[in-house]
């Protein structure tokens, strides 16, 4: 990850990451088993989605957070 990445919020991260990847947003809310609704919004910017399902979100996209100095 480059420095422009680092300083962008985490939520702004996580949504780009959810966007790039090869998993269709349907299938990621599949096996996260987050609700479709749910993850449209935070997609659009007008929700937020639990730490519950943050957690299942990154199991399946095999996400770490790491922590920069």
């Amino acid at each position: 990850m480059n420095k422009r990445s680092q300083n962008r919020p985490l939520s702004e991260q996580l949504r780009k990451i959810i966007l790039d990847h090869e998993l269709s947003r349907y299938a990621i809310c599949k096996a996260a088993a987050v609700d479709p609704g749910q993850m449209h919004r935070f997609i659009k910017g007008t929700g937020r989605l639990t730490t519950d399902s943050l957690d299942r979100i990154g199991r399946v996209l095999d996400l770490q957070l790491i922590i920069g100095k």
